[in-house]
């Protein structure tokens, strides 16, 4: 008897005469939590979107319980108890969270109207399973990212699933709201269901899963029990080298101070925000999510300025109302949400990066596009950008790659300031090295950084000082050698001030 539930044998994929998949086959048992691990642009995306037939693979056969089948379309898989929770949420913004948990499944009264009460019933009792306290009136475009992303997991298991397939669900989550995920999720195993995980984390996979199978450049490379191998052998198997460094980080004397927030204040989100930033500093923002570390950035950055206090660059004191205005001040912000402020998923990738300093390439009126064309390949090229061309859409990239066009366009506007929030989320290991590296050269060239992360071993890797942030204010400040994993966490979880002074 077959003990898999769910069994792919040589699946081959092509995109415009690309093969992304060559012959990969992976098998998935009833009550096993099987990781899927690889590089950005390894096929892991793809991989799952043949399994819930997004797409159809041009080569090789799917088996569910031993049988043979082909999805047409994602609602086949659907219908056979395949739930897929992807990496770039798939939230109704203007529905509310009741209604996106039963999108297309609303329980319905005799008369065919929704029975909204036994909807708001059931949806209750999903978040409550999970351990999720959220408005279930409240529109999803007001929630945060981690909110979301427990929306999505709530309709997935509305279905009762019998294979969930979950990419990067971690991504976006607080350290109580990992443990919350995994401790549903060892509940769902306990239960039967079989349990698809990718995570660029590694540590979450010795954690929570029972294999892995690693996949580089489209093809298969290995299927291994996670007890039979190391951090290190997982490295090796995914990129085929060994990265001696995740956090190069260069030591840089800071020179003078070129950002100065003091008691930056935005009614209701954050108040009394104080700090310095120096050139060739690299300071660190942590806390947990919904700490307001990303709103401190965008009202720094124009987007939503404060109500109240100072910023100073190099010493001058500037009201900045504007994106645009920032960046003629040379501030540059990559946001925590590349799909959806970071990039125009549909546009290619030479217009994504050339749309911060779009004018400067124009002349009366007329784009010149040879020299658009040039200074986007240069920068695409530099960030080692992986694509067939410059002209793919933004939206064909991998997460890695999609985040590489991001920084692209934004040094091409040469910024004193770069403000990058979550730099690396959701990001294989080879490419979070790459930015890492990428970071530290840029502060030794005189940039000053501000990094906002949740990953603590980055904070603790690439920040000269750290401060920490929770409900809207700071309540930590380290320098580099005495900044420790256990420190941060108390200032992110505790009202009261904690360390030194900046």
């Amino acid at each position: 008897m077959n003990e898999n539930i769910l069994e792919l044998r040589n699946i081959t994929k092509r995109f415009s005469g690309v093969e992304v998949l060559h012959e990969v086959s992976f098998e998935l048992r009833p009550g096993e939590v099987h990781a899927l691990l690889g590089e950005n642009g390894a096929g892991k995306s793809t991989l799952i979107k043949v399994m819930t037939g997004v797409h159809q693979p041009d080569g090789g056969s799917i088996f569910l319980n031993g049988e043979l089948v082909q999805f047409a379309d994602p609602s086949e898989s659907l219908q056979a108890g395949l739930a897929a929770i992807y990496q770039e949420l798939s939230i109704f913004p203007d529905l509310n969270v009741a209604e996106n948990i039963f999108v297309g499944r609303q329980p319905t009264k005799a008369s065919g109207r929704v029975d909204w009460r036994t909807l708001y019933a059931d949806a209750a009792r999903l978040l409550d399973s999970l351990g999720v306290q959220l408005d279930l009136k409240q529109k999803a475009r007001n929630l945060s990212i981690a909110q979301q992303q427990m929306v999505e997991i709530a309709r997935a298991l509305s279905i009762n699933a019998r294979i969930l397939i979950m990419d990067e669900p971690t991504s976006s989550l607080t350290l109580n709201e990992v443990a919350e995920l995994f401790n549903m999720v060892r509940r769902l195993r306990e239960g039967g269901t079989a349990i698809v995980f990718i995570s660029h984390r590694l540590e979450e996979l010795f954690e929570i899963a029972d294999r892995v199978t690693v996949l580089r450049d489209g093809s298969y490379i290995a299927t291994r029990p996670l007890a039979d191998v190391t951090r290190d052998d997982l490295i090796r198997l995914m990129v085929g080298r060994t990265i001696s460094n995740l956090f190069p980080k260069q030591e840089v004397a800071a020179g003078e101070v070129v950002l100065k927030v003091e008691n930056l204040t935005q009614e209701g989100v954050f108040e009394d925000i104080s700090f310095e930033l120096r050139r060739g500093e690299i300071l660190g923002m942590a806390g947990l999510i919904g700490a307001g570390r990303t709103d401190v950035a965008r009202a720094i950055f124009g987007v939503a300025p404060p109500t109240g206090g100072v910023i100073e660059i190099e010493g001058k004191a500037v009201e900045i109302t504007s994106p645009q205005q920032a960046i003629d001040l040379g501030l540059a912000l990559v946001p925590e949400d590349r799909q959806l402020h970071g990039l125009i998923p549909p546009m290619n990738i030479t217009s994504n990066i050339s749309l911060a300093v779009l004018d400067s390439y124009a002349r009366r009126g007329w784009l010149r596009k040879k020299q658009e064309q040039e200074a986007s390949f240069a920068a695409a090229r530099q960030m080692e950008v992986r694509a067939n061309n410059i002209w793919q859409k933004a939206r064909e990239l991998s997460g890695g790659n999609q985040q590489k066009v991001v920084l692209a366009k934004w040094l091409l506007t040469k910024p004193r300031i770069l403000i990058l929030d979550e730099p690396t989320r959701g990001i294989d290991v080879g490419t979070k090295a790459a930015i890492h590296a990428l970071m530290s050269q840029l502060a030794s060239e005189g940039i000053a950084i501000l990094m906002i992360s949740s990953e603590l071993p980055e904070v603790l890797g690439m920040s000269d000082r750290i401060i920490v942030m929770r409900e809207g204010k700071i309540t930590g400040q380290f320098s580099r050698s005495e900044a420790t994993q256990e420190k941060i966490m108390s200032a992110a979880t505790q009202a009261a001030a904690a360390g030194g002074a900046l």
